[in-house]
C-alpha cells in the first residue's frame, strides 16, 4: 500500500481535519549470522530489512487515543490519560506499551491522537513485526510531544515495554536492528553492552531472499531454557581453568580446543562449540564483508546452519530441507536458519537472476518434501526509523 493509498484509508478512517497528519517508518529486521550468541556474551549480525511499518498520525481536539490498523480488524479508543491503565491482550498492546514507558520517562502523551498502523511486513514470520511497531510508535510520538529522538535510547525503551507491558521476555537486538539500521550495511552489535559498528552490506546483483517454513515453532521456550542451562554447564566446567572467563562467547577457538576436555558430557560440549565457533564466524564475516566478499560471506552462513543443525541443534526438518534446496540452486551464495529455531525462517543470499527459479523450485521441493506451503520475500537492506516528510 502506497503512502497516498495509506492516507486515503486515513481519512475515509477518521474524517478530513484541519490538522496536519504525519507519517513515520521502522522496517523489519533479519539476523544475517550470529545465532544463541546473545546470552552467551557474542556478537550478532543483524539488518534492517526495506519493508516495515508505517504509522499515521493526527492531533485531535477530544483528548481521545484511537488505535487502527489496515492489517487487523481490533481496534481501539482511550483517553490519553487513561493509557496503559488496562491490557487489552491485543496488538494495540505494543504501541500502549510503548506510550506507557514514555510516561515512566516523562513524555506522557499530552493530547489526543487518530493513529492508523499499516504493516507489509509478514507475520508471525519472525521478521520483528512487534519490534517495528514499538519503535515506530517511540519514534513518532518523541517526535510530536518535542522529546528527543536517540535511536538507542528508543530501542532500549521499546525493549522495555515489550518485556514489561507486553509480558515478551525478547532481547535488544531486535529493535536495535529497526531503530538504528542503515541503508547496504548490516549492524555488529554486542548486545550486552550495546557497542555496535555498521559493517557494509553491498549485495549488488544478489538479493536476500526470506524463506518462511509456516512450521509452528513449538519447542522454543523449552529448547532455549535448556540451551542457556547448557551453556552454563560449560562456562561453569571451563571456569575451572580460566576463572576470569565471563561468557562462552570471549574463547577462541583453539583456546576452547586446549580446554574442551574439562566439558565431559559430550552433548554440553558441542553446544559450546557452536557458541565460540558461531562468534568467531560473525567476526570474520566482518572482515569478509568489509572486503565486499560476498562468496566467503554466503559459505559463512553455510557453516553456521550446519552448526546450528549438528552441534546446537535447534533447527529442525522443515528447516533443514528448506535449506538443503535453497543450496541447490547455483545462484544462491548461502542459506541459512535465521532466529530461535525449531521453526520459522532460512534468509539466502541469492543472484537476481535466479530469484524466480529458486522460488519455484524449493517451493517445489519443500512442499514435495514437508507437505507445507513456504513463503518467500525478496528484500535488501534499509534504513532504520525515520519520519517520512513531503510524500503527500
Amino acid at each position: 500500500m502506497s503512502i497516498q493509498e495509506l492516507s486515503a484509508a486515513f481519512i475515509e478512517k477518521y474524517g478530513a481535519s484541519g490538522l496536519e497528519e504525519k507519517v513515520f517508518y521502522a522496517p523489519g529486521r533479519v539476523n544475517l549470522i550470529g545465532e544463541h550468541l546473545d546470552y552467551n556474551g557474542g556478537y550478532v549480525l543483524p539488518a534492517a530489512l526495506e519493508f516495515g511499518t508505517t504509522l499515521i498520525v493526527r492531533p485531535r481536539g477530544d483528548g481521545k487515543v484511537t488505535f487502527a490498523s489496515t492489517n487487523f480488524p481490533y481496534e481501539f479508543s482511550t483517553d490519553y490519560t487513561d493509557i496503559g491503565r488496562e491490557k487489552t491482550g491485543e496488538w494495540v498492546d505494543y504501541p500502549i506499551g510503548v506510550m506507557t514507558e514514555l510516561k515512566k520517562k516523562g513524555h506522557p502523551v499530552s493530547q489526543g491522537y487518530d493513529l492508523l498502523f499499516h504493516g507489509d511486513i509478514p507475520n508471525g514470520a519472525g521478521l520483528s513485526s512487534s519490534a517495528s511497531i514499538e519503535v515506530v510508535t517511540a519514534f513518532a510520538f518523541l517526535t510530536l510531544e518535542g522529546g528527543d529522538t536517540d535511536t538507542v535510547e528508543i530501542a532500549l525503551l521499546s525493549q522495555r515495554a515489550e518485556n514489561q507491558y507486553v509480558g515478551v521476555n525478547s532481547g535488544i537486538m531486535d529493535q536495535f536492528a529497526v531503530a538504528n539500521g542503515r541503508q547496504d550495511h548490516a549492524i555488529l552489535l554486542m548486545c550486552d553492552t550495546l557497542e555496535y559498528n555498521l559493517v557494509p552490506f553491498i549485495t549488488g546483483s544478489y538479493k536476500l531472499v526470506i524463506g518462511n517454513t509456516n512450521k509452528r515453532r513449538g519447542l522454543v521456550d523449552s529448547k532455549y531454557n535448556e540451551r542457556r542451562q547448557q551453556c552454563d554447564e560449560a562456562l561453569a566446567a571451563l571456569r575451572e581453568a580460566i576463572p576470569s572467563l565471563g561468557y562462552l562467547a570471549q574463547l577462541k577457538p583453539d583456546e576452547f580446543k586446549r580446554h574442551a576436555n574439562r566439558i565431559t558430557d559430550e552433548t554440553v560440549r558441542r553446544r559450546a562449540r557452536h557458541v565460540v565457533e558461531e562468534n568467531q564466524r560473525v567476526l570474520d564475516s566482518v572482515q569478509v564483508l568489509n572486503n565486499n566478499n560476498l562468496k566467503q560471506f554466503g559459505q559463512f552462513m553455510n557453516d553456521s546452519h550446519a552448526s546450528l543443525r549438528d552441534l546446537y541443534e535447534v533447527s529442525c526438518l522443515e528447516l533443514d530441507v528448506m535449506v538443503e534446496e535453497a543450496q541447490r540452486i547455483s545462484g544462491t551464495l548461502g542459506s541459512r536458519m535465521t532466529g530461535a529455531g525449531f521453526g520459522g525462517c532460512t534468509v539466502s543470499l541469492v543472484h537476481e537472476d535466479d530469484i524466480e527459479r529458486f522460488i519455484a523450485e524449493v517451493g517445489k521441493a519443500y512442499t514435495e518434501r514437508t507437505a507445507l506451503t513456504g513463503e518467500f520475500y525478496v528484500c535488501g537492506i534499509g534504513n532504520g526509523v525515520r519520519e517520512l516528510k513531503g510524500v503527500k
